[in-house]
């Protein structure tokens, strides 16, 4: 297991969700804390609200894109591209996911209904794979994210 795997595992023990996990992956490398933020993802866990649906490594990875890039103020503007990155970032994880488990679902990628029941190994790697797609897209949209996003 490598060491960002690794990282995630260890987030994972300590009973933080994908989503979760996603926040504060970005919170560590900007040398912050976010509780109030961390603790609002909690709401996408186990594919929104519990409910198994939509992965919470994409919504989680989304919110964590919005975070960087989105709008603070009713006066202020997003990042120039923001919505093209938060697009970027949904069509590889639509990719990936399906080519994968053939759905976005968390129940789906998780294997609910497989023998053995949940894999959350398929966890741990898809989302050491979306970081790895977050940073990439935001690099490459020269998208600044190891500071804190811009504050008035």
């Amino acid at each position: 297991m490598d060491p960002l795997e690794n990282a995630i595992l260890s987030l994972y023990q300590k009973g933080y969700c994908c989503s979760q996990v996603l926040a504060l992956l970005i919170l560590g490398v900007q040398g912050r804390e976010n509780p109030d933020l961390v603790r609002s993802l909690s709401g996408l866990c186990h594919g929104i609200g519990r409910s198994g649906d939509a992965c919470g490594i994409l919504t989680g990875g989304c919110c964590v894109l919005a975070y960087l890039v989105g709008r603070e103020t009713a006066d202020d503007d997003a990042v120039p591209g923001a919505q093209l990155v938060i697009e970027e970032f949904v069509d590889w994880f639509r990719e990936a996911a399906t080519e994968q488990w053939g759905s976005i679902r968390c129940t789906d990628i998780l294997g609910d209904e497989a023998p053995g029941g949940p894999d959350k190994s398929h966890c741990r790697r898809l989302l050491a794979q979306a970081w790895v797609r977050l940073l990439g897209i935001l690099t490459m949209h020269n998208i600044a994210y190891a500071a804190p996003p811009r504050t008035k």
